[in-house]
C-alpha cells in the first residue's frame, strides 16, 4: 500500500544544512529498504496560485489556499505493507527533517 507523509512547517525556512543531511541519509535507507516511491520539497506558500474553474472561467489567485500558520514544506510517497510499518518511517522521516509530519494512505 502507498502512503503519504507530509511535512508541516510553520516558518519560512529551508532545512539546515544538517537537516538536509539527515533526510538525505533516510531518504537513502528508504531507497535500500524499498520503501521509496518518490518525495519532493516545496517552495514556499506565497509561491502558489489556486485556480478555480468550476463555474466554467477559471480564476487564479495568488498565493496559499487557506491562510494558516502551518504549511506542507515538503512530502514522501512511500510503499509499506502496513500502517505500523508507516508509523515508524515516518517519526524516522519527522526526526531527519526535524519537523512534524501527518501520515495518509492513498485510495
Amino acid at each position: 500500500m502507498q502512503y503519504l507523509i507530509s511535512v508541516l512547517h510553520d516558518q519560512p525556512t529551508l532545512a539546515t544544512p544538517e537537516e538536509d543531511a539527515a533526510i538525505d541519509v533516510f531518504n537513502d535507507r528508504l531507497r535500500t529498504q524499498g520503501h521509496w516511491v518518490f518525495a519532493g520539497g516545496l517552495a514556499a506558500p506565497d509561491t502558489a496560485t489556486v485556480i478555480d474553474n468550476r463555474a466554467g472561467a477559471a480564476i487564479m489567485t495568488d498565493g496559499p489556499f487557506l491562510e494558516t500558520k502551518e504549511y506542507l514544506a515538503g512530502f514522501w510517497i512511500i510503499e509499506a505493507t502496513d500502517l505500523d510499518v508507516t508509523l515508524r518511517l515516518a517519526a524516522e522521516g519527522s526526526k531527519a527533517c526535524n519537523r512534524r509530519v501527518e501520515v495518509r494512505p492513498f485510495l
